[in-house]
């Protein structure tokens, strides 16, 4: 299931710089959700498994979003119109039919490029406001994005298990 090939892998750095050290986990854990979603066709990407509107590519989906929040839009200080995709909330999880597999993973690396350029000069303890959160400092913001993506690529993990057993029968 997993493209070890591209995957960032996390034992490769495991002590230095605390800010190098949280910028590689986040690449790794944004390297798993896209990985859940490889080799899915379009139709497998979309099936819904669960009871709720979850499915692997909305993860995916969901994830970009989530990258412009709190990178783009709270870090960054961009009004919500200037980030460079929907900012949706639950909403983000819906995929509309014309978007294909690649083009969510190429939102959701451009919001990851974008954010990495934003977070780039910023201190991890400069701290901004998010309301409903209160103060929040860039270095909860890298560890808040690591524990939802991961998250994320676990739930995707499943519904890949699923499906990819449903291929075998």
């Amino acid at each position: 299931m997993k493209d070890t090939h591209t995957m960032n892998d996390p034992t490769r750095i495991t002590g230095g710089p605390g800010r190098q050290m949280l910028e590689y986990m986040l690449d790794h854990v944004r390297a798993e959700l896209i990985d859940t979603v490889h080799g899915l066709s379009e139709t497998e990407a979309r099936r819904r498994l669960v009871p709720s509107m979850t499915t692997s590519i909305g993860l995916v989906k969901h994830a970009a979003f989530a990258e412009r929040m709190w990178f783009q839009h709270i870090l960054g200080g961009l009004p919500e119109a200037e980030c460079d995709g929907a900012m949706a909330g639950e909403a983000s999880f819906v995929v509309s039919d014309n978007e294909t597999v690649a083009d969510v993973i190429a939102e959701f690396e451009r919001a990851g490029n974008r954010a990495r350029a934003i977070a780039a000069d910023i201190d991890l303890d400069a701290t901004r406001q998010r309301p409903g959160f209160g103060t929040v400092s860039l270095r909860w913001i890298y560890l808040l994005m690591i524990q939802e993506f991961a998250r994320h690529a676990g739930h995707s993990d499943i519904l890949r298990e699923q499906t990819d057993a449903t291929r075998r029968t």
